[in-house]
């Protein structure tokens, strides 16, 4: 458990990290963190759903989760003065869920329109073709949500089971971030905790050891949607924050070069980014776009010519000082409220097993050089990217 006092807000964060997530699941289970996840909040025997909205509504917060590829995140937002309510509530609900069949059964639904609902969005279909590729037969390709004949027949047995054999004290973290103090809060979270089962319920996890290859879907869309990538760092290399700063030069804001060359200059797509993503044992880099037919082929061309520029060349001493200047001072200011403190402290807990200080991952970022740009530049992007395209034939 974690809290960090924030004085001069009124409000506390409070957020609770269960380290399982999508790529801990069997194929046969896919999807059941995120339907655990939905099920959480439909009541526990002192709780009805409605119940549970009245409390937060009644004092003005928030209730919500969301599941990744690595954990599941439970959390609120309230008033200073209801601090320990959020406590009790998320207690409630993370240590005797309900889990009854009927909402299991209402739910599968609502999972099942959630994932129609992507498979109508191109930009989701185009990355979940790419993550596929890139993590071929392996669970980090697989959708968080899971897929509509593994939400179709799940039993509550099966989401009851995944319940009792993770959601234990040992894969638990905590993190309150507020003006509060802390023994008051570790008091609270002692007591609305106190039902929940001993024992580490995270899960061995084994590293990807393939890549697919590149794939064209034909789709009736009015645009072709591209995805260009491949394997970057997991969230413990030294090269990371390297890596954060060829990002962002090459697709991280309104300054990068394919933005200032696709949209700017030339006037061939509306939006043009690039991103990473970091786990415990891997990562991926991404650069997506979207474009009309028949500009296409160009779209991909240029995009093909910015990677082999940015490999041959390195970066500027003008663009590594923007890089460094955007990523520091993005992410001090994403913390001037409690619950980006909660959040911050809670994922570094759950995913690291400690939290830096800020200052920490300042001094990280303002460490690279264009030496270790060129050598993590070397070791990611010297290499046949995967390309993932979507659209009109």
């Amino acid at each position: 458990m974690a809290t960090e006092r924030v004085l001069g807000t009124r409000s506390v964060a409070t957020g609770v990290w269960v380290g399982v997530g999508a790529r801990d699941e069997s194929a046969e289970s896919s999807g059941v963190s995120h339907f655990l996840e939905h099920l959480l909040f439909k009541g526990t025997p002192a709780r009805s759903a409605i119940d549970i909205s009245r409390t937060i509504d009644r004092c003005g917060g928030d209730i919500n989760a969301f599941t990744t590829k690595e954990y599941t995140a439970y959390y609120c937002r309230l008033p200073a003065r209801h601090a320990t309510i959020g406590i009790e509530l998320l207690g409630d609900v993370l240590t005797s869920p309900s889990l009854r069949t009927s909402d299991v059964d209402t739910e599968r639904q609502v999972i099942l329109e959630e994932i129609a609902m992507d498979d109508d969005s191109p930009d989701d279909v185009v990355q979940r073709l790419f993550g596929e590729q890139v993590f071929v037969d392996h669970p980090l390709g697989r959708d968080t949500a899971g897929s509509p004949s593994t939400i179709s027949t799940m039993s509550v047995d099966d989401v009851r089971g995944f319940f009792e054999r993770h959601y234990t004290a040992g894969s638990m973290v905590v993190s309150i971030a507020g003006p509060c103090e802390h023994d008051e809060m570790l008091a609270a979270v002692n007591t609305a905790f106190d039902g929940v089962r001993p024992g580490d319920g995270r899960v061995a996890r084994l590293a990807p050891v393939a890549t697919g290859t590149s794939t064209s879907v034909d789709d009736d869309t009015e645009q072709v949607h591209l995805v260009v990538g491949g394997l970057g760092v997991d969230r413990h290399d030294p090269d990371r924050e390297a890596l954060d700063v060829v990002n962002h030069v090459l697709g991280g804001g309104l300054s990068s070069r394919l933005f200032d060359e696709l949209r700017e200059r030339r006037g061939l797509v509306y939006s043009v980014y690039s991103g990473l993503a970091c786990y415990a044992d891997t990562g991926t880099w991404s650069i997506s776009t979207s474009s009309q037919p028949h500009h296409a082929d160009e779209v991909a061309a240029l995009i093909g010519a910015e990677l082999a520029r940015l490999v041959e060349g390195g970066v500027t001493d003008d663009e590594l000082a923007i890089a460094t200047g955007y990523l520091t001072g993005s992410y001090e200011l994403g913390l001037e409220d409690s619950g980006s403190r909660m959040m911050r402290n809670g994922g570094l807990l759950c995913t690291r097993g400690e939290i830096a200080p800020i200052g920490d991952q300042v001094a990280r970022w303002e460490a690279v050089d264009r030496a270790t740009v060129e050598r993590v530049i070397d070791r990611v992007l010297r290499t046949e990217p995967i390309v993932v395209r979507l659209g009109p034939g």
